[in-house]
């Protein structure tokens, strides 16, 4: 597949995500307070880490990367 059709899909991708977020938002509040995300807080400074949000993206985006592969063969 050429380069230009394969950034189309990916741009086409992120915005059916951003558009379902926009419709599932309330439905979705549980993304970033999973129990590995990790958040410190000491007086004005906060700091964010979402481990576990991540892992579970990373995890979802290599299933759906495989599952396309298995498929466009």
């Amino acid at each position: 597949m050429e380069t230009g059709k394969q950034i189309i899909i990916i741009g086409v991708i992120i915005v059916v995500v951003g558009f379902l977020w926009m419709l599932f938002n309330k439905q979705l509040n549980w993304i970033g307070n999973l129990p590995g995300d990790f958040k410190w807080e000491n007086g004005n400074s906060k700091i964010y880490f979402p481990l576990s949000t991540m892992l579970l993206i990373s995890i979802l985006i290599n299933v759906i990367y495989w599952i396309y592969k298995w498929m466009s063969k």
